[in-house]
């Protein structure tokens, strides 16, 4: 294969495990319905939380998708991997064999791994002692985990790597995926990202630092002026990258094409987004240069829209810093405002829906969107779904530590 020429790739397969739903069909059913996910806190049995509510996945027994040896084995954020995977590689029909084992790759995004398995296991340690400890726990939560699990899984011999830029993680495995495999490196990808992150800890420390909603019910309101923080969610979005070559080869359902993907860096604050989304902005920018498209192609955007008083007013100073008049004409929407907020597998769920946009030809929804906020003054596709030609989509995904991460998704022509 020629590795000095720049190869087409295109989405040939997706999985999702959601607060709506286990699987990518019943998850879109919902975001196309304006469906929410939120629900109590199941998980987490103190009283003092702050959070009204949290976007849990719901009746969801990992042995209904996994032999009991392996649940036992895999923390939850690890499960998710392996189900939506397992969906994604079903959904592409691509068969791993020993011809092809090698150019086939992983690459995950995971804010913090197995965290749960991590406080549980501490507690053993403290109640109990050290050697009550599992002999799975370092597997359990290291955030590599989930990709080696893959691997093994489906036999992949490829490169394997775990990627963790706070709640940019998802978008740029996908980007890092997209990359090895335009460079010719690689000729398919299964890459996406997970995270549960429902502790107490982690969701009290983000309580802690103002960050989430206090509502229990219509909320998180995305680019509302009412809003009030967002909603801690799980979950995972996975996806089959392919050269284009390949796919047609073997006559791929092809869903989407990735065109461009950039990342850039605050420097600014560990959490707050840089004045008026001047980081955000560049990665916009550079990811349409990446993909040689001017502003005027964007169709859609999906917004990394977390419902908090800064990040939507800087997410939409950013959008028009990047798209200039246009950002006035282009249709957004965040479907946090259904999903939650799901951290490091976010931008890889709504990576999913950008391809499933394109391939359905109709824009998701913002749900909960009541008031507008005249530092938020543009069209967010309030609260029902808008068909309409989608040719080109652009996914933002933006991460405490100032991480910035944008991929573009076009529709597939030959």
């Amino acid at each position: 294969m020629n590795n000095n020429r720049q190869h087409r790739v295109v989405v040939t397969g997706t999985g999702l495990i959601t607060p709506l739903g286990h699987n990518t069909p019943d998850t879109w059913a919902a975001i196309l319905a304006g469906k929410s996910g939120l629900g109590p806190l199941i998980q987490l049995t103190r009283d003092d939380h702050t959070s009204g509510s949290v976007c849990e996945v719901k009746d969801f027994n990992p042995a209904d998708h996994l032999p009991r040896r392996e649940v036992r084995r895999r923390d939850r954020f690890q499960q998710f991997a392996t189900i939506a995977g397992s969906e994604a590689m079903r959904q592409a029909d691509l068969a791993v064999t020993d011809a092809n084992r090698e150019r086939i790759g992983i690459f995950m995004g995971t804010g913090v791994g197995g965290i749960q398995t991590l406080v549980s296991q501490e507690h053993i340690v403290l109640e109990k002692g050290v050697r009550r400890v599992s002999p799975f726990a370092i597997t359990m939560i290291m955030p590599n985990g989930a990709a080696g699990m893959l691997a093994i899984d489906h036999g992949i011999h490829g490169p394997s790597t775990t990627i963790a830029t706070a709640c940019a993680s998802g978008s740029d495995a996908i980007g890092h995926a997209f990359k090895a495999i335009q460079r010719g490196e690689l000729d398919a990808a299964l890459t996406g990202g997970s995270e549960t992150i429902m502790t107490a800890v982690a969701v009290g420390g983000f309580e802690r630092a103002g960050a989430t909603s206090a509502k229990t019910e219509h909320t998180p309101q995305p680019f509302d002026k009412n809003r009030d923080g967002l909603v801690v969610g799980e979950g995972c979005g996975m996806l089959v990258l392919e050269s284009l070559e390949k796919a047609q080869m073997r006559g791929a359902v092809i869903l989407a094409e990735v065109v461009g993907y950039a990342q850039t860096t605050d420097a600014h604050h560990i959490t707050a987004p840089a004045k008026n989304g001047r980081g955000a902005a560049r990665a916009m920018s550079k990811a349409l240069a990446d993909a040689g498209l001017q502003p005027e192609a964007v169709d859609y955007i999906s917004a990394h829209g977390t419902a908090t008083p800064l990040n939507d007013a800087s997410e939409t100073a950013a959008i028009k810093g990047a798209l200039g008049e246009h950002a006035y004409k282009v249709a957004i929407s965040s479907t946090k405002s259904m999903t939650g907020h799901i951290m490091g597998a976010t931008g890889a769920i709504e990576s999913v829906f950008c391809s499933l946009a394109i391939r359905d030809q109709i824009m998701p929804p913002t749900i909960n969107y009541d008031t507008p906020d005249p530092d938020c003054d543009l069209d967010y596709i309030p609260n029902e779904a808008r068909p309409a030609r989608v040719r080109v989509c652009m996914n933002n995904a933006f991460g405490f530590g100032g991480h910035n991460a944008v991929l573009i998704f076009k529709e597939f022509e030959e």
